[in-house]
């Protein structure tokens, strides 16, 4: 080889792990809720500032878009319109949350979210513009047909999941999933189950996990082969996955088992504080008592309690000497005590990085939880759906939270639970225990997500991280086949063992009655 070909060889592979610095990747968003847009965004935000090419497809414009990398924001107009029509029109305080009836609603609105993304005009034209990406990102909720786009576009698929490993998608990794110990995300009961907790998880799941290969996958294929052009079998999609990135973390969690492809970049949306408006500067410095931050999240509106929770909530924040500072997505809040603030927006990530904030009063979210635990403030947890019951457990399993369930919130119960968690310095502790677990990380989350995607994009998919039971059926990974072999061998022996003896014995008999 010449020195000139050496050289050229040699700078080709000094190069070579900077190539995905130009990579083309693709985001599809659709789901009009802005808490699932903040992580989706910062995530593409991330990427775009390491230098990729980035197109982001959802409902949402980026307020602070990056200034780094390329960027692209393909807007599905109209569906944040529709989505704040549906919610105006429904006080989630009001649902009964059935977690099997969630499977059925679930169904509706995931097909609905793929085939109106997949049938909006602007998808449909980068659908048909042979546009190639490296790597596409979608995340796992109720989606599972736009996981098809990943072969369209000739990108490897990387998943990501708002919260911690569940059934949702562990079965497509191939990740441990049982429900000895791990909770149905739907439920209401601990990390720690009791047997009937157990039994209730095993009823649910297997419900859940029916509905999903029989009526789900099955409707969400017909979608693929309806709009995709040459479409993938979603069988094959949904299981060619190259990547998983969890919005999870041991500071929130408990730990639980992961193969190689997921990786935990939980608290990675979390930003350093800015500066507060003056009117909450003013308000958060001069509070020498301390300070109650009350926000029920972006999907739950305050404006909507029922009357007499609204009521309980104020008897009980008037009685205490901190001031509060309540987000109400209304004008006037009747019979509001002089200790309160409104805010229909707040700076949530800003306003817990002030230390007299000793409180949130939250509705449990992942990300209201996140955010509380990296600047060590403990919470009062108020669930209502979804994900928020397994949140609050796990503040209160972890020592900093208090669970008030919404049906059982009076001015007594929510007094109780002031006076014990703002009196008792445990909660304190314990959630800036938490908070440094959070801060002690090798790399910052975000760095780390960036580093795994270009990860897969340099090794081609990384299909070395795969694990390889993927490969087996339900059947075999569950050891039934097994199990079903030992037993017949078990009852072959039983059985020939018996008719042996029986022969025996009538053979012993016979030569009794012969002398």
């Amino acid at each position: 080889m010449s020195a000139s070909l050496r050289y050229l060889v040699g700078l080709c592979l000094l190069l070579a792990p900077s190539f995905t610095g130009g990579a083309r990747i693709l985001g599809m968003f659709p789901t009009s809720s802005p808490s699932h847009y903040i992580l989706g965004g910062a995530l593409m935000k991330g990427l775009a500032e390491a230098g990729h090419d980035v197109t982001v497809i959802s409902p949402f414009v980026h307020k602070h878009p990056p200034k780094k990398g390329k960027w692209r924001e393909i807007i599905l107009e109209g569906f944040m319109e529709e989505f704040n029509k549906k919610f105006e029109s429904i006080n989630m305080f009001e649902m009964d949350f059935n977690p099997l009836l969630f499977s059925i609603m679930a169904n509706q609105m995931g097909n609905k979210i793929v085939e109106e993304t997949l049938n909006y005009t602007k998808v449909q034209d980068l659908i048909k513009s042979n546009e190639k990406f490296d790597a596409y990102i979608v995340p796992q909720f109720m989606n599972d047909g736009l996981k098809a786009l990943a072969h369209h576009f000739g990108g490897h698929l990387i998943l990501f999941s708002q919260t911690a490993p569940n059934s949702w998608f562990n079965h497509l990794v191939g990740n441990p999933s049982m429900p000895s110990f791990l909770p149905e995300v739907v439920l209401n009961i601990p990390s720690k189950m009791s047997f009937f907790q157990r039994l209730q998880n095993t009823l649910v799941k297997f419900f859940s996990m029916s509905n999903t290969y029989l009526i789900f996958y099955p409707k969400q294929n017909k979608l693929v082969q309806k709009y995709l052009p040459n479409p993938v079998d979603l069988n094959d999609a949904m299981y060619n996955i190259s990547l998983v990135l969890l919005n999870s973390h041991v500071s929130l969690f408990a730990p639980q088992p992961a193969v190689p492809c997921m990786v935990e970049i939980g608290g990675f949306h979390v930003e350093p504080p800015k500066k507060l408006p003056k009117d909450l500067q003013s308000f958060l410095d001069n509070a020498t008592e301390g300070v109650i931050y009350f926000s029920m999240g972006s999907n739950l509106k305050s404006k909507n309690l029922p009357v007499e929770k609204r009521e309980a909530i104020l008897k009980a924040f008037g009685k205490r000497k901190e001031k509060v500072l309540w987000k109400w997505e209304d004008d006037v809040l009747p019979g509001q005590p002089s200790n309160i603030k409104l805010g229909k927006w707040l700076p949530q990530q800003d306003i817990l990085a002030h230390p007299n904030v000793k409180l949130f009063i939250t509705h449990g979210g992942l990300l209201s939880t996140t955010e509380t635990v990296y600047h060590g403030v403990p919470i009062i947890a108020i669930p209502i759906f979804g994900d928020q019951k397994m949140n609050a457990y796990n503040a209160k399993e972890a020592g900093y939270g208090l669970i008030l369930p919404f049906t059982e919130m009076t001015e007594e119960t929510l007094s109780s639970a002031l006076a014990e968690i703002l009196e008792n310095p445990k909660y304190r502790e314990n959630a800036k225990e938490r908070s440094r677990i959070m801060h002690d990380r090798q790399v910052k989350p975000l760095d780390n997500a960036v580093y795994w995607v270009e990860y897969v994009i340099r090794h081609n998919g990384a299909k070395h991280l795969r694990v390889p039971y993927l490969e087996l059926t339900w059947y075999q990974y569950y050891l039934l086949d097994v199990f079903l072999f030992i037993f017949a061998v078990i009852f072959t022996v039983m059985f020939v063992t018996k008719k042996t003896f029986s022969y025996l014995c009538r053979r012993v008999q016979s030569k009794t009655k012969l002398e």
